[in-house]
């Protein structure tokens, strides 16, 4: 199930969600510049290897920082990024951009010790902003899960429809965590589930008293008659 877009219909000018794609495409196109050998060597270098965090906290820390930066592959960085884009503008709205960059680096951090403690001998680099991320779709979770996600499935055809937020969230949560368990290999499942949860406890830490309205534009008929839940800029 591919997110397109959420139900509130202003967020926002997401100054720091546009600046974290933007530098996030940037780095990418650095690291495709470089071959296939230096892309490789990048990530060797500044992702992080929970087997060489572990032996040098210190020395290797840096690594829980540039790891949020890079990306394996097209479709990595742009799934991610596109995420981001439709989940993090209410988030920054919510808190405003310094409380919101906080938050998301924080998250990243949560989501890398969690899948370097769940494999704390692996030598794989492990690379992406999947875990920053999935702390903000753990605190759009908490923070708007009367929200709607209009959803898109492939079944021969795109079929569209609208899901709860709570709904859409907590199916994808309960997918990386049933991953994990199975093991499957290529993705930091329990980073995705680490900085889920790191964003769903931290985000109420982090939010500015702002109310939304939260209902698909389709929708906005039935707040007048109360059959709706309207949550208004203010």
């Amino acid at each position: 199930m591919f997110p397109i877009r959420d139900s509130i219909p202003y967020h926002g000018p997401a100054l720091v969600v546009k600046a974290l794609i933007a530098i996030n495409v940037v780095v990418f196109f650095w690291q495709s510049a470089l071959g296939p050998q230096g892309f490789q060597r990048v990530v060797v270098e500044y992702g992080l290897v929970p087997a060489l965090f572990f032996q040098d906290p210190v020395g290797e820390g840096y690594r829980l920082v540039t790891s949020m930066f890079l990306h394996g592959s097209w479709a990595h960085i742009l799934g991610n990024m596109w995420f981001l884009w439709v989940f993090g503008p209410a988030l920054e709205g919510r808190m405003g951009p310094g409380r919101f960059l906080g938050f998301y680096l924080l998250s990243g951090l949560a989501a890398a010790l969690a899948q370097a403690f769940v494999d704390p001998t692996s030598p794989i680099p492990m690379v992406g902003a999947s875990g920053a991320i999935s702390g903000v779709l753990g605190g759009y979770f908490v923070l708007f899960p009367t929200a709607w996600v209009l959803t898109a499935v492939w079944v021969i055809l795109p079929w569209f429809f609208w899901l709860p937020a709570a709904t859409y969230l907590g199916y994808w949560a309960l997918l990386q965590f049933v991953y994990g368990l199975l093991g499957l290999p290529g993705v930091a499942w329990w980073a995705h589930l680490g900085g889920f949860v790191a964003g769903a406890l931290l985000v109420k830490a982090f939010v500015r008293r702002r109310r939304y309205r939260a209902e698909p534009y389709w929708w906005s008929w039935s707040a007048q008659t109360g059959h709706a839940h309207s949550y208004v800029p203010r």
